[in-house]
């Protein structure tokens, strides 16, 4: 999608045949948000609403209840009367998100290494051979959202599922920086080692080694925002 025109066909087709009723705005904003923060919709992308009722199949009710969730997340913004757009990446919403998600999971991954369960090291060791055979493919999509499941797998293995959900809303605009900067050399291969140390570190029973990895991983796409505001740019503000 380029910045400022309207969406093309969406590949909605699957969201037809589910249910239309009252699961029909949340199933639409979750489609349209995965859209938004892997940059298929990128910033300033115009969405119809009378073509997205048509590309859904669904009337305006669910439509409008899910681009109403969406502008809560800050992910578009809606000019009554006129568009709705998505919006571009705001810095100061991305440097919040941050701040949040390393405050909460520096004291996950220090619970978690208190009291290393054999169990959860073989799942996140899991995460991590998917993360390595996703990263030599190429296959950046797949490997984002492989990252974001390592990072939830963290919460739930904390007990913090909430925690998860108010993160997972409020970081629309650091995910789409992340996804930015991850095609760059290295950078893939980077996210990947920090898991594993973070893994190993949680293993070892060494909590303040999983945080010290925890808070060099986090830290990455941030100290790169200049570099990725000048190869994008329109789409960062702030």
């Amino acid at each position: 999608m380029k910045k400022g025109r309207e969406m093309d066909a969406l590949p909605v087709a699957a969201l037809r045949n589910r249910d239309r009723s009252r699961h029909a705005a949340p199933q639409v904003f979750e489609q349209l948000r995965e859209m938004i923060t892997s940059l298929t919709l990128a910033p300033g992308t115009v969405l119809n609403r009378l073509t997205l009722q048509q590309e859904f199949g669904l009337s305006s009710t669910p439509i409008r209840d899910a681009l109403l969730r969406l502008q809560d997340d800050g992910l578009v913004e809606i000019f009554p009367q006129h568009a709705t757009v998505v919006s571009p990446i705001d810095l100061t919403l991305a440097h919040q998100a941050h701040f949040l998600r390393r405050s909460l999971e520096l004291e996950i991954v220090r619970s978690l290494a208190l009291a290393p369960e054999p169990r959860l090291i073989a799942r996140l060791q899991g995460f991590l051979a998917q993360q390595q055979a996703l990263m030599e493919a190429e296959d950046f999509e797949a490997f984002a959202a492989a990252d974001q499941a390592f990072h939830q797998h963290l919460y739930e293995a904390a007990q913090m599922y909430d925690l998860w959900t108010l993160v997972r809303s409020r970081s629309g605009h650091i995910d789409r920086l992340r996804r930015l900067h991850l095609p760059t050399p290295g950078k893939a291969q980077g996210i990947v080692q920090h898991h594993r140390l973070i893994v190993q570190a949680i293993a070892d029973g060494e909590p303040e080694e999983a945080q010290r990895h925890l808070r060099d991983h986090l830290s990455g796409t941030l100290s790169h925002v200049d570099e990725i505001r000048a190869k994008y740019p329109g789409y960062v503000r702030g």
